[in-house]
């Protein structure tokens, strides 16, 4: 734990439902403090133990997934079964304790297991809930299931992606999930200091579909004001040339290459000994440049192949050249810049072992967060959220058991 005071801490948070988005957003809360809970049910547990590789020396089981154990990381984990007799009952004790619920179930599902937001303030008023879900609550699509990928072609992104005379890209994964998460946690945040001030809780529906738009904004303001239909470009820039990734000397090595002026593109000639490319018909002018583009990439090329790519950018960047190395996942767990941030946080996971766990991308000063421990077992921690958290007595905690209501 952190010796400073963190800012969540005494917020009490339960996370119904699996995947990506409703886990996020408990683990950026758990990451600053908040006490979370992450609801499972031994019948249907959350699909990342076992839908989504990676696993443990590659054998799946419950409590081998590694998908599973990104997102949840400093929570604690519970069996609950609403569908046995007094299940209910102990989920209904576990919104009383609650001061935020997030759920991501296709809507409807948390009301019709006995956990809607309006039978939950009956008993706790001051309840914020956080619902998110592909499409919002509402709408002809709020049934529809689907995954990130789905969502980021329907939200634009993937009609943007991919070589002009190709097919869209599917982008990698959740994507979607995660603008929606962070958003989420925003909400949430803003939730608790209203409710700090006036008493009241909060019943908050969040369309991951609708949050995605969000990131196409430019593209859906050019539209709006002049009728352009934004197009797929693979890496072609409206405004810069060159743009685009450049393979560099190594296996699978390449450097991310911008030039957004004439003055920038005389300063990439000079570092690749070729000043003279700046006066060049073919290059002078960011329209020459387009139009010669495969003849200029050919030549950004030629050299970049010669360079490491850490030592490419380190070059252009010092002529003030815009420029990144293209990192691979491996490099990205060596990165300095993310080492020097504690981006990393490394925990023993009971299964798994020594895992290397992601902290959000801020923190704050006076309130700073941490990575508290592993991702929980699969009701790993029954004992201590029914006995120590919600109150159970020995005689209560048994009977659940017996009943099957607690895994």
């Amino acid at each position: 734990m952190s010796a400073k005071r963190q800012a969540l801490e005494g917020v009490n948070v339960a996370v119904f439902g699996g995947y990506a988005a409703g886990p996020w957003i408990g683990k950026v809360m758990a990451n600053f403090g908040a006490r979370v809970v992450h609801v499972e049910s031994k019948d249907r547990p959350d699909g990342f133990r076992l839908q989504y590789p990676p696993f443990k020396d590659g054998k799946q089981g419950i409590n081998r997934g590694g998908c599973f154990t990104y997102f949840n990381d400093s929570k604690h984990g519970i069996t609950l079964d609403a569908k046995k007799p007094g299940g209910v009952e102990l989920g209904r004790r576990l919104l009383d304790w609650c001061d935020v619920v997030v759920e991501n179930m296709r809507p409807g599902v948390m009301k019709r297991i006995g956990f809607g937001y309006e039978e939950a303030i009956k008993t706790n008023p001051g309840l914020i809930m956080i619902s998110t879900c592909n499409m919002g609550q509402t709408g002809p699509r709020a049934n529809a299931p689907g995954f990130g990928s789905q969502l980021s072609a329907l939200a634009g992104f993937c009609g943007l992606t991919g070589e002009r005379n190709g097919s869209p890209m599917l982008l990698y994964g959740p994507y979607i999930d995660f603008v929606a998460a962070l958003y989420g946690a925003s909400v949430a945040l803003a939730a608790l200091d209203r409710r700090r001030r006036t008493g009241k809780g909060a019943l908050v529906d969040i369309s991951q579909y609708e949050c995605g738009i969000d990131f196409i904004s430019g593209a859906m303001l050019d539209f709006h004001t002049t009728g352009r239909i934004a197009e797929r470009s693979g890496n072609d820039d409206p405004v810069a040339a060159p743009h685009g990734a450049y393979p560099c000397r190594g296996d699978d090595a390449w450097l991310a290459v911008s030039c957004w002026s004439d003055d920038e593109f005389a300063r990439l000639a000079a570092t690749l000994g070729h000043p003279e490319w700046s006066d060049d018909p073919r290059f002078a002018g960011t329209d020459a440049r387009r139009a010669n583009k495969a003849e200029l990439d050919e030549l950004i090329s030629n050299w970049t192949k010669t360079c490491e790519s850490n030592a490419a950018a380190e070059a252009l960047q010092q002529a003030q050249v815009h420029c990144y190395p293209v990192n691979s996942i491996a490099d990205l767990f060596t990165d300095p810049q993310l080492a020097e941030r504690k981006t990393w946080r490394k925990q023993h996971h009971e299964v798994i072992g020594d895992q290397s766990y992601y902290f959000p991308g801020f923190d704050l000063s006076a309130t700073p967060g941490v990575v508290t421990k592993a991702a929980p077992l699969l009701g790993g921690e029954n004992d201590i959220v029914y006995r120590d958290f919600l109150g159970l007595s020995e005689e209560e905690y048994e009977a659940y058991k017996s009943q099957g209501v607690i895994g």
